[in-house]
């Protein structure tokens, strides 16, 4: 039963973290800057999940920029992974 909430709670931490990295996707980081660092250390975190769901949705053209909808699909899923851990 513990097990389920602790798995849980890494995985709602791991949403926050893909939500800090699309929200700092829209911040400028400059090298050499502790934004940089930890655009970076998110990147490092996220892009091993994210990768293949880019494969398979690779983002959609909206004008000049590309909207990644990998992080959305990540969060939903993790989201539906969640709530039956809670329930448990």
């Amino acid at each position: 039963m513990i097990v389920l909430h602790i798995l849980a709670y890494v995985v709602e931490a791991y949403v926050i973290v893909l939500i800090g990295r699309a929200l700092l996707s829209w911040l400028p980081a400059r090298p050499g800057t502790l934004l940089f660092r930890v655009v970076r250390a998110l990147d490092a975190i996220t892009e091993p999940v994210l990768r293949p769901i880019r494969r398979i949705l690779p983002p959609i053209r909206a004008g000049g920029m590309g909207i990644d909808l990998s992080i959305i699909v990540v969060v939903i899923v993790a989201e539906l992974v969640v709530i039956p851990l809670l329930r448990g």
